[in-house]
Protein backbone atom coordinates (compact mmCIF):
# COMPACT_ATOMS: atom_id res chain seq x y z
CA UNK A 1 0.00 0.00 0.00
CA UNK A 2 1.30 3.49 -1.05
CA UNK A 3 1.42 6.40 1.40
CA UNK A 4 -1.47 7.85 -1.21
CA UNK A 5 -3.58 4.94 -0.92
CA UNK A 6 -3.20 5.04 2.89
CA UNK A 7 -4.50 8.95 2.91
CA UNK A 8 -7.05 8.15 0.36
CA UNK A 9 -8.56 6.03 3.13
CA UNK A 10 -7.80 8.00 5.90
CA UNK A 11 -9.78 10.63 3.92
CA UNK A 12 -12.38 7.62 2.99
CA UNK A 13 -12.97 7.42 6.82
CA UNK A 14 -13.49 11.14 7.23
CA UNK A 15 -10.48 11.19 9.52
CA UNK A 16 -9.57 14.97 8.64
CA UNK A 17 -7.75 16.07 12.13
CA UNK A 18 -4.36 17.81 11.58
CA UNK A 19 -2.01 15.12 10.21
CA UNK A 20 0.81 14.99 8.15
CA UNK A 21 0.20 14.12 4.68
CA UNK A 22 1.74 13.00 1.14
CA UNK A 23 1.68 16.79 0.07
CA UNK A 24 3.14 17.72 2.87
CA UNK A 25 6.09 15.69 2.60
CA UNK A 26 6.53 16.45 -0.83
CA UNK A 27 6.50 20.13 -0.01
CA UNK A 28 9.20 20.17 2.35
CA UNK A 29 11.59 18.76 -0.22
CA UNK A 30 13.85 21.63 -1.73
CA UNK A 31 16.23 19.24 -3.15
CA UNK A 32 16.96 15.98 -4.47
CA UNK A 33 20.37 14.64 -5.47
CA UNK A 34 21.58 10.85 -6.24
CA UNK A 35 24.48 9.34 -6.74
CA UNK A 36 26.30 6.10 -6.46
CA UNK A 37 28.82 4.73 -3.94
CA UNK A 38 31.03 4.14 -6.79
CA UNK A 39 30.51 7.98 -7.79
CA UNK A 40 30.88 9.27 -4.16
CA UNK A 41 34.48 7.76 -3.84
CA UNK A 42 35.68 8.85 -7.60
CA UNK A 43 34.65 12.26 -6.56
CA UNK A 44 36.17 12.15 -2.67
CA UNK A 45 39.37 10.58 -4.34
CA UNK A 46 39.58 13.66 -7.09
CA UNK A 47 42.61 15.42 -6.77
CA UNK A 48 43.68 13.71 -4.14
CA UNK A 49 44.80 10.09 -4.98
CA UNK A 50 45.58 9.37 -8.32
CA UNK A 51 45.39 5.87 -7.73
CA UNK A 52 42.49 5.06 -6.04
CA UNK A 53 40.47 2.08 -6.67
CA UNK A 54 36.74 0.88 -5.53
CA UNK A 55 34.89 -2.36 -5.39
CA UNK A 56 33.12 -3.22 -8.37
CA UNK A 57 29.80 -3.89 -6.09
CA UNK A 58 29.92 0.17 -5.06
CA UNK A 59 28.10 0.66 -8.32
CA UNK A 60 25.45 -0.90 -6.95
CA UNK A 61 24.72 1.05 -3.68
CA UNK A 62 22.46 4.36 -4.87
CA UNK A 63 22.14 6.95 -2.70
CA UNK A 64 19.84 9.99 -2.36
CA UNK A 65 20.01 12.91 -0.67
CA UNK A 66 16.74 14.92 -0.07
CA UNK A 67 17.34 18.44 1.08
CA UNK A 68 14.30 20.13 3.12
CA UNK A 69 13.19 23.57 3.18
CA UNK A 70 14.72 23.74 6.71
CA UNK A 71 18.02 22.64 5.23
CA UNK A 72 18.20 19.39 7.27
CA UNK A 73 19.33 16.29 4.82
CA UNK A 74 17.89 12.78 5.38
CA UNK A 75 19.58 10.21 3.28
CA UNK A 76 17.86 6.74 1.24
CA UNK A 77 20.13 3.66 -0.03
CA UNK A 78 19.23 1.28 -2.48
CA UNK A 79 21.51 -2.31 -2.68
CA UNK A 80 21.32 -4.71 -5.14
CA UNK A 81 22.83 -7.85 -4.62
CA UNK A 82 22.99 -8.89 -8.71
CA UNK A 83 24.33 -7.32 -11.10
CA UNK A 84 22.67 -8.55 -13.48
CA UNK A 85 19.45 -7.13 -11.83
CA UNK A 86 20.74 -3.20 -11.53
CA UNK A 87 18.53 -0.74 -12.66
CA UNK A 88 19.46 2.96 -11.94
CA UNK A 89 16.00 3.80 -12.32
CA UNK A 90 14.45 1.32 -10.15
CA UNK A 91 17.41 1.94 -7.50
CA UNK A 92 16.75 5.93 -7.35
CA UNK A 93 13.30 5.33 -7.03
CA UNK A 94 13.83 2.57 -3.58
CA UNK A 95 16.60 5.05 -2.57
CA UNK A 96 13.98 7.79 -2.48
CA UNK A 97 11.33 5.62 -1.12
CA UNK A 98 14.07 5.18 1.93
CA UNK A 99 14.80 8.93 2.51
CA UNK A 100 11.00 9.81 2.86
CA UNK A 101 10.48 7.29 5.47
CA UNK A 102 12.84 9.26 7.27
CA UNK A 103 10.50 12.71 7.04
CA UNK A 104 7.53 11.00 7.85
CA UNK A 105 8.86 10.93 11.73
CA UNK A 106 10.55 13.81 11.67
CA UNK A 107 7.17 15.88 10.38
CA UNK A 108 5.27 14.23 12.68
CA UNK A 109 7.10 15.37 15.70
CA UNK A 110 7.08 18.95 14.30
CA UNK A 111 3.16 18.87 13.73
CA UNK A 112 2.69 17.16 17.87
CA UNK A 113 5.03 19.78 18.86
CA UNK A 114 2.89 22.72 17.40
CA UNK A 115 -0.39 20.78 18.63
CA UNK A 116 0.94 21.10 21.43
CA UNK A 117 1.93 24.74 21.73
CA UNK A 118 -2.05 25.66 20.80
CA UNK A 119 -3.24 24.29 24.18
Amino acid sequence: MTDMDIEKEIVTKGKTAARVTPERIESVILEEHYFTAYDGIRAANMGVNAAWAAHPSTDLLTFCVLVLENGFAVTGESACASPENFDPEIGRKIARQNAIAKIWPLEGYLLKQQLHEVK
